[in-house]
């Protein structure tokens, strides 16, 4: 099982030299990946709850770095460790423009980026950008075809219901073909179908291992349906844990324990298919030091 971290990106971690020296000190650590993920506001009157927690969007998330920016830092810094968002909210420009920032993203790294995206949940994000909420799933589909079309061959082509790119050439692709590995998010049947049909693997949030392995179920059931073969899907699994000094209820380990607990729960998730799990402790830290120390420990742990 692939072993990830989040890398600085959210609250007192928004600091461009943080990303690049923890990145490179992740590497060092041994890490697999490193993540990112995509918030752009803190609205007073949220339109909708925090899916997680109390219901309230962590603070942490008022502050915040670009997420592909954050990711390039972060390849400038290191060499050998993959690359992903978990997740990126793909309806927020352009699928073109997506498509050519991701691709530049392949090649600067070398072929280390996996492409993670989502739609979100808070609707006054949509606002803020001017993208409608309503039909997002279909937006999401058709975002997919229009990567596709401009990571394929020349001459790129679309005609959909939101988006029209006429016969052109694009020539700069991507280092991995026929495209990076697409890894979507989503707790819904329709998300899920859409992993089994579309993607590459499952961007999945920790939660208790029954609930996981049916949400799974349904993906790899999906690709099945879809004549792929499951198999070759991936599960990652993500947690962001509240780090606590003593053991809490076992029960709640994939939100909140002692590093044991935690890595315990993250062992358990690969018995249930898991391929990957990646920490994210910026919740749960304050200070470079104390995130390093927390990387630290879960890495010697899960290595253990």
């Amino acid at each position: 099982m692939r072993i990830g971290f989040a890398v600085p990106q959210f609250g007192a971690f928004a600091d461009p030299d943080l990303v690049l020296d923890i990145s490179r000190a992740l590497e060092d650590l041994g890490y697999d990946s490193l993540w990112v993920g995509d918030r752009i506001l803190g609205p007073i009157r949220p339109s909708d709850p925090y899916p997680g927690r109390d219901g309230v969007m962590p603070e942490q998330f008022v502050t915040h770095l670009d997420p592909l920016l954050t990711l390039t830092l972060a390849a400038t810094a290191t060499e050998r460790v993959r690359l992903g968002s978990s997740t990126l909210n793909a309806l927020w420009q352009p699928p073109v423009l997506l498509a050519r920032t991701l691709t530049t993203l392949d090649l600067l790294s070398h072929g280390r980026l996996d492409v993670g995206i989502g739609l979100g949940w808070l609707r006054d994000e949509y606002t803020a950008v001017g993208v409608p909420w309503e039909d997002r799933g279909g937006r999401l589909e058709e975002t997919l075809d229009v990567l596709e079309a401009v990571w394929g061959s020349d001459p790129v082509a679309h005609q959909g219901r939101y988006w029209t790119i006429p016969p052109s050439r694009i020539g700069r692709k991507p280092v991995q073909r026929p495209r990076p590995p697409l890894l979507l998010g989503g707790f819904s049947p329709a998300a899920l179908e859409r992993v089994g049909r579309r993607a590459d693997g499952w961007l999945a949030g920790a939660m208790p291992l029954p609930y996981l392995t049916g949400l799974w179920g349904l993906a790899t059931k999906a690709a099945q349906e879809a004549g792929r073969d499951p198999g070759q899907l991936r599960l990652v699994v993500r947690v962001n844990p509240t780090v606590t000094a003593s053991r809490t209820d076992p029960a709640h380990a994939h939100q909140r324990g002692t590093v044991g607990q935690i890595c315990d729960y993250l062992r358990s998730t690969e018995a249930a298919g898991a391929d990957e799990v990646f920490v994210d402790a910026q919740l749960t830290t304050s200070s470079p030091a104390e995130f390093l120390d927390l990387a630290e420990e879960f890495i010697t742990t899960l290595r253990g």
